[in-house]
């Protein structure tokens, strides 16, 4: 018997969410950690571990480009179990080997945590319910982080467990959890025929395929890659380097203190996000976005100038610039890319697009923390996120204008058509499919 669609909505959303939640414990508990007494050429270890992680991270994302796009349904959840073992096994290594040498299980242990949010988000898309699902699933990437590294925290301080052998600690105590969350989300049925009419079915995509896509909507594609870069590099330097942000921001010792940030802007975006469920036209969602991510960017040079101008504290301006990230970043998780295909009819899957932005934006990352390291070593890692968040801001207000423009353009050029315009069938044409798009 068919389960019921809000049933299914809800099934969904919590699985996913509780598996994501386990794969940051595999991912971010050893930014919990210090590591003062390791250097290497006279560079703080625990950059080193950032880097190695965010290298197999990003480079993961290139592998992802294809795996993703090509995956088909059966053997995904053993796919997720293998691929998190792999990772909480290299965290093994790096409690066991010394340093520096443990730096390679940091890398290898990117590789495959690299691939879960695609893999995840394939029983997400193509369902009208995917931005409620999407923003649960995306509000365990806010809550966790916080609540990660608190537990990890709570690890060195009361239990008097190591740095090194703390990250794998973290990951034990949500094996069984994630056992339990894979087997659930496999009860999960597929889009019906309702979700396929409204949002388009998604397919596999091949090389040439993959490349027809990019070059159809090429302008905005670089528009919002270029402003996807700078929300992860913004996003991903803040939550490897929060525990050094706040301790410049006067808060050290004070494991409570990420929680107490990450989840009420975890439920604020929960609710916005979920809301956008109920736009049912999928041009006006695509344009809510639009404005979703621009607000965000506002919101960051906003408090950025108050800060720094003296007129909010610490505490005020986290709140805000982070409220401020995760409005301009969860739009691309969970409706930008979901919304664009509906709104267009093209026959194709969010996973390529979100990999393909993904690889560019954990590359810039890694570029990032090495200019901060190598160019700008007299700005304390606090400085450095207040600097990098002003111009993240200003960036990407110009950037999301551009595409809001592109695609309206597009949207307007499409509608002129006087001619009928062959359905997408991605083994047969190079142009969308735009019956019933909401336009």
């Amino acid at each position: 018997m068919q389960m019921p669609q809000a049933y299914t909505a809800v099934l969904c959303a919590l699985t996913t969410f509780s598996i994501y939640m386990c794969t940051y414990a595999f991912r971010k508990g050893f930014t919990a950690g210090i590591y003062p007494a390791d250097q290497l050429l006279g560079i703080d270890f625990k950059v080193w571990l950032v880097i190695a992680q965010v290298a197999g991270y990003a480079f993961s994302k290139f592998i992802g480009i294809r795996f993703i796009a090509e995956t088909q349904p059966n053997g995904r959840a053993k796919a997720i179990l293998i691929l998190l073992l792999i990772a909480w096994l290299s965290l093994l290594g790096f409690a066991v080997i010394p340093a520096p040498y443990s730096i390679i299980c940091l890398f290898i242990n990117g590789i495959p945590l690299g691939l879960i949010w695609g893999l995840i988000f394939t029983y997400i898309e193509g369902r009208k319910s995917a931005e409620f699902i999407g923003a649960v699933l995306c509000t365990s990437f806010i809550f966790s982080s916080g609540i990660i590294k608190t537990i990890g925290r709570l690890m060195m301080i009361h239990w008097s467990v190591t740095e090194r052998w703390m990250p794998f600690m973290v990951g034990l105590l949500f094996v069984l959890p994630l056992l339990f969350f894979v087997y659930l989300l496999e009860q999960v049925p597929p889009p019906t025929a309702e979700d396929i009419k409204l949002r388009t079915k998604r397919l596999p995509m091949t090389a040439k395929e993959r490349k027809a896509f990019v070059k159809y909507f090429l302008p905005g594609l670089i528009f919002n890659i270029a402003i996807y870069v700078l929300l992860t590099v913004m996003r991903d330097f803040r939550d490897n380097f929060e525990v050094e942000i706040w301790t410049d921001f006067g808060y050290k010792n004070n494991p409570g203190i990420y929680s107490q940030i990450d989840i009420p802007v975890s439920l604020v975006v929960l609710v916005l996000m979920s809301l956008i469920m109920l736009v049912k036209k999928n041009f006006l969602a695509f344009k809510v976005a639009h404005f979703s991510i621009g607000f965000g960017f506002l919101l960051i040079g906003a408090g950025t100038w108050a800060f720094m101008s003296g007129a909010i504290q610490s505490m005020v301006y986290m709140y805000i610039v982070t409220l401020g990230l995760y409005l301009a970043y969860v739009p691309y998780s969970i409706i930008f890319f979901e919304r664009l295909i509906a709104t267009f009819r093209y026959k194709s899957n969010v996973g390529f697009m979100i990999y393909l932005a993904d690889s560019i934006g954990y590359l810039g990352s890694v570029f990032i923390l090495l200019f901060k390291q190598f160019g700008h070593t007299q700005l304390s890692w606090g400085s450095f996120f207040v600097h990098g968040a002003g111009l993240v801001s200003v960036i990407g207000i110009m950037g999301i204008s551009l595409s809001y423009l592109y695609f309206w353009r597009k949207k307007l050029g499409i509608a002129a058509e006087t001619t009928d315009i062959p359905d997408h069938s991605v083994s047969q044409s190079v142009n969308p499919d735009f019956s019933q798009s909401g336009l």
